[in-house]
């Protein structure tokens, strides 16, 4: 045990320097710390958000009460090295089954939390099954996380994909998330670029998302409510979808619209 927390305090004096003194380009830095069942945490948190983390990344989340554990902790390293109070966010990993089951609580368990993430590995283990590569077996957790989020209000980020020899051909398909997800946990630096190009608008739903927004204003204009773009039957309930694309597309860099 003297060993591991040596090499503990080891990993926290290059995390608190790393994020002090490296140039992220406005990349928001969250934290994963140390499972609330060890000795660690707290000293985690302590660490990160004195070198002023922008988040704090909680490790198997069962519970809401994991998330106001940490937030107490949380709140009482801002005071302790005068950071704003409520500056740092807090981000949930969801590895259980029931995890998953609460996810919905977790979701709203505070203010500070802007997302959950599916652990897939952990998750499938307490299953008592395996990553098959068909993402069968991922397909509930991942629709339970995606509606806990949307009713909440959060963000919500598929699984990693471990296979990184396998990444161009088969395996790339691993990448394609069900829809509603926002993001996806990587292992690797050099999945980066596939991730963004699998979560970036395409230029044809960007098209059509244009289209979308550009008709509903001029309709709603005239009374008008339900009408057709490029054959398909429109009405306002797809105005905030057309827009999220937008911005979407905006914040990827692929947007220079007037929208």
């Amino acid at each position: 045990m003297q060993w591991q927390k040596n090499q503990k305090d080891a990993a926290r004096f290059s995390l608190f320097h790393a994020l002090r003194t490296i140039d992220y380009h406005g990349a928001e830095r969250i934290v994963r710390i140390n499972g609330l069942d060890t000795p660690f945490w707290k000293e985690d948190i302590r660490c990160a958000v004195a070198g002023g983390c922008d988040g704090i990344r909680i490790p198997k989340t069962e519970t809401a009460q994991d998330v106001k554990i940490v937030e107490q902790q949380i709140l009482k390293a801002e005071n302790e090295f005068g950071r704003p109070e409520n500056s740092t966010l807090i981000m949930t990993a969801i590895e259980s089954a029931r995890g998953v089951v609460k996810a919905l609580e977790i979701c709203e368990a505070s203010k500070r939390l802007f997302g959950i993430a599916l652990s897939g590995g952990d998750y499938t283990k307490d299953l008592h099954t395996h990553i098959t590569g068909t993402g069968i077996e991922l397909m509930g957790a991942r629709q339970q996380l995606v509606i806990a989020a949307r009713a909440a209000g959060v963000q919500c980020f598929d699984t990693v994909y471990t296979d990184l020899e396998n990444e161009e051909a088969s395996g790339r398909r691993q990448y394609d998330s069900p829809d509603g997800f926002d993001g996806k946990s990587i292992i690797n630096p050099r999945q980066i670029r596939i991730v963004h190009e699998i979560f970036t608008p395409k230029e044809k739903e960007i098209i059509f998302a244009e289209k979308v927004v550009r008709e509903i204003d001029s309709k709603k204009a005239q009374g008008i409510g339900v009408f057709t773009v490029d054959g398909k039957m429109i009405d306002i309930a797809f105005y905030d979808g057309a827009k999220r694309i937008i911005e979407l597309a905006k914040a990827s860099g692929v947007y220079e619209g007037e929208l």
